[in-house]
This record gives C-alpha cells, structure tokens and sequence, in this order.
C-alpha cells in the first residue's frame, strides 16, 4: 500500500511492508497515484522523518530500507547509504567503492533503479565534472535537495 502526503516539495508516496521502507514516490510519479488513508507504522515513521529532513533537523534517517534489485544494485545502494549529508560523489566513485572500477555505467543505472530516493540519496551522485547529472525527480529538485542539505551542514 502506497501513501501519499505533501511535502515541502509536493507529493511524496512511500511505500513499506510490515517492517521496512520497500518506495518512495517522487512528486512527479507520486501525483499519478492513488490516495491511500491507510499507513503502516514504519510508513508514519518514514513520513515524519522526511518532514525532518525537507526542514534540515535530520541529517540521518533511521529507517528499516528494503529495496528491490539485483546483488550488484543493492551494493551500490549501500554505498550511497553511507555518502555523508551535505557531500557529494561521482558515479566513478561509487563504482570503485563497488569493487568495479569500470562499473561506472552500471552505476548509473543502479542510481537510475533506486526504489527509495531521498533515503537511498541518489541525489548525492554527480558528473565527474562536478555538475549535476540525472535525477528521476528531476534536476531541480536534485539542486533543492543539494542545496538543503549545504545549508544545514555541520
């Protein structure tokens, strides 16, 4: 079941089973859906620490993640887990930090699959470059976010 509330950038559905956080829905697919009333308690957990996060009290979520994807995925899911609030990585990197150095493709795509964005910060990844590069919620989002997270740095 899917629950859908507004944020402080537009709607946002999250999705979890009995005892973790299985999606989270961007505004810009969480719109397409349907309403549920119904939420699990990890759900309200989930909500009321994103509101946290969108209002730069909350640098680390503490949430049960269980997202749907292949062994190499979920590695790279991991590694983003672990890339600090407020820093930044390339897609080259994660790709070492992997244990595939020539991944960097694969890790695009893995980034491109995260069922559970914001809490899996893919929006975390950038170009080698330094620019930003792909955001399945779109790169003014990714910006916002980006630009939250350098505000509220420690």
């Amino acid at each position: 079941m899917i629950s859908i509330r507004e944020t402080a950038i537009g709607p946002i559905g999250i999705e979890g089973d009995q005892g973790s956080i299985t999606a989270l829905y961007l505004p810009n697919k969480a719109a397409e859906l349907s309403r549920s009333e119904e939420e699990t308690p990890i759900v309200r957990e989930a909500f009321r620490q994103l509101g946290l996060y969108l209002d730069g009290q909350l640098h680390e979520f503490d949430l049960p993640l269980n997202p749907e994807g292949t062994s190499f995925m979920k590695r790279v899911w991991e590694k983003l887990v672990k890339v600090p609030y407020g820093k930044t990585t390339s897609y080259k990197d994660l790709a070492i930090a992997s244990g595939n150095p020539k991944a960097t493709r694969a890790v695009g795509m893995a980034n491109a699959r995260n069922p559970i964005a914001i809490f899996i910060p893919c929006h975390r990844v950038i170009g080698s470059s330094g620019k930003l590069v792909g955001f399945g919620g779109g790169l003014e989002l990714k910006s916002w976010l980006l630009a939250l997270e350098a505000r509220n740095s420690r």
